[in-house]
């Protein structure tokens, strides 16, 4: 959903004091996909729905309360796929796969496991 669509709905929960109220969990879990989902200072995301920091502080973190007790259900994971790189298990010997990147110049590293690959992710990111 665009913030235009969002800016929309939300204008329908405000008093004429100028506050958010009465939410819907749907609606506090439209704007916590918004809010998750956008990538640019977050004042920015607070003047693209009309709104300021202090009308959307509550909002923001009633949703993410509602998230961590599991009102929203548990979302799927989503494979991300970075252009030019290939990942697959290749062998499950023990405890720990063993992880080969295949980069496109037809580079390898393996990794003996797991967490040795998250260790090199986190270090080249």
């Amino acid at each position: 959903m665009d913030n235009i669509t969002l800016k929309k709905k939300l204008s329908t929960y405000v008093t004429s004091k100028g506050q958010i109220r009465n939410l819907s969990e749907e609606m506090l879990y439209e704007v916590l996909v918004a809010w998750e989902g956008w990538t640019g200072p977050s004042a920015d995301f607070y003047r693209s729905l009309g709104f300021s920091y202090k009308q959307m502080a509550g909002v923001i973190g009633k949703a993410k309360k509602l998230k961590r007790e599991g009102y929203f259900g548990t979302s799927e994971f989503k494979p991300v796929q970075v252009e030019g790189q290939q990942m697959a298990v290749v062998a499950e010997g023990g405890p720990c796969p063993t992880v080969e990147v295949v980069w496109n110049n037809g580079q390898v590293i393996r990794f003996s496991g797991v967490d040795h690959l998250v260790e090199f992710l986190k270090k080249s990111a």
